[in-house]
């Protein structure tokens, strides 16, 4: 699998065969939609899900969600609305979040990712033992959208 993408749909079946879980319709149809959309809610995935005709309740698409996120296949984010939002890269990047919108745009700069880790795994927390670097910016768009006159 190429370090800079989300799993296929083959690969994504692979991972689940792997884990011991099936590739259940639901399953398949978040991934799709995970696919589609890098970073989403819960909300927006059912919501997409829906459209497509697969039948899904909410409580399905945030438990199937979170699995995948616990094993370690997607990737799970806070926003500063309290909306958890998963990611579909598992690999390891920083993240822009847009706080006006709460849209999480992904950084690959595999360089200055590598430097920040690298350092920061040297460094020592009294009492603590790093796991985990995860970097993300946050900003806000700088310029309001211009809304013509119709």
């Amino acid at each position: 699998m190429n370090a800079h993408r989300c799993p296929t749909m083959e690969e994504f079946k692979n991972l689940l065969k792997k884990h011991s879980l099936k590739a259940t319709p639901q399953r398949l149809a978040v991934h799709q939609v995970m696919m589609e959309l890098g970073h989403a809610s819960v909300d927006m995935v059912t919501e997409k899900i829906k459209d497509t005709g697969v039948k899904v309740t909410t409580a399905s698409v945030y438990n199937i969600l979170s699995q995948l996120a616990l094993i370690g296949i997607y990737d799970h984010r806070m926003s500063l609305n309290n909306k958890m939002y998963f990611d579909v890269n598992a690999y390891g990047h920083m993240h822009f979040y847009d706080m006006e919108n709460h849209t999480f745009k992904d950084i690959i700069d595999d360089e200055l990712y590598e430097m920040i880790q690298q350092n920061l795994m040297r460094k020592r927390f009294k009492g603590f033992k790093v796991e985990d670097i995860d970097i993300q910016i946050i900003g806000r768009p700088t310029r309001k959208k211009y809304v013509a006159n119709v």
